[in-house]
């Protein structure tokens, strides 16, 4: 396994790969690897003949009120987990060499990214798409590995490499959870034991959101209604939203039909949690 934080060097590597007609998965995170980071490098290595993996927190992605300070780093321990996975190249860049003197060039999605967490997060989507185009042309990966748990993201990056006509293949894959249903995330290290618990609730609501559809209810507006009670029994729960959309445009339904996603924002403290569930009817 090589680390390198070098451009050049990775670049060098890369193009030694391609020469010899391998194909290259990349997995790109902001490290505090868990379970479900390691489910997109088994993937990655289970497909590709290269894997390599980015760990860059990117601080063009987070918000001025945001963690990016505090955002859980654990590069030791990160390097340890993706040796046992036996992958091939980890970058991991500095802000500096990412970000140069007088950095100026951003690219942004001008649809998807106004909805869900792009209204709270204005700017978000601008910095994780400006920092996967520099990933993808320092990478020049043949597929990319992301999280359902980020579905907007993954639908944002989808859009982006159709768009600007990237020649790599984006592969989500499903969400891997604690037993109590919670999605895992690197910003469940901020939860104490009762937070989490309760953060739990967020999974039971998704669950009653696809029994309800699938038992025949076809009014968004009640389908939330009813969830939204299985939040609000946890009183350090705060809901930024709860939203029933097109699964594929990410806009409001009026009716339920077809594949349609279900997917919230809530905080428990101070820390904000997302997921999601996908519904076909």
């Amino acid at each position: 396994m090589i680390m390198t934080p070098n451009i050049i060097k990775v670049r060098k590597i890369i193009a030694h790969v391609r020469k010899s007609g391998k194909k290259i998965g990349f997995v790109p995170t902001m490290g505090a690897l868990h379970s479900g980071h390691l489910s997109l490098v088994r993937a990655a290595k289970k497909e590709c003949d290269f894997c390599a993996v980015s760990i860059f927190i990117n601080p063009t992605q987070f918000g001025p009120r945001e963690d990016y300070r505090k955002y859980p780093r654990t590069f030791k321990r990160d390097q340890q987990l993706l040796k046992k996975e036996k992958i091939d190249v980890i970058f991991h860049p500095s802000v500096n060499n990412m970000y140069l003197s007088r950095f100026s060039t951003y690219v942004e999605e001008k649809y998807l990214s106004r909805v869900l967490c792009g209204k709270s997060r204005p700017g978000h989507f601008m910095g994780v798409c400006t920092v996967v185009t520099k990933l993808f042309n320092i990478i020049q990966p043949d597929i990319a590995y992301f999280g359902q748990k980020d579905y907007q993201q993954a639908q944002i990056i989808k859009r982006m490499v159709r768009d600007l006509n990237f020649p790599v293949e984006i592969k989500v894959l499903p969400i891997i959870r604690e037993k109590s249903g919670l999605a895992l995330s690197s910003r469940n290290t901020y939860l104490d034991n009762q937070k989490r618990t309760e953060a739990a609730s967020i999974y039971s609501a998704l669950r009653l959101a696809k029994k309800l559809i699938k038992d025949g209810e076809r009014n968004p507006r009640r389908v939330i209604n009813k969830i939204k009670s299985c939040i609000f029994l946890q009183r350090r729960a705060k809901v930024e939203y709860i939203k029933i959309v097109n699964a594929d445009n990410l806009r409001d339904v009026r009716k339920i039909k077809g594949t349609i996603l279900v997917a919230m924002a809530v905080y428990f403290g101070k820390t904000r949690l997302i997921d999601n569930i996908v519904v076909r009817v």
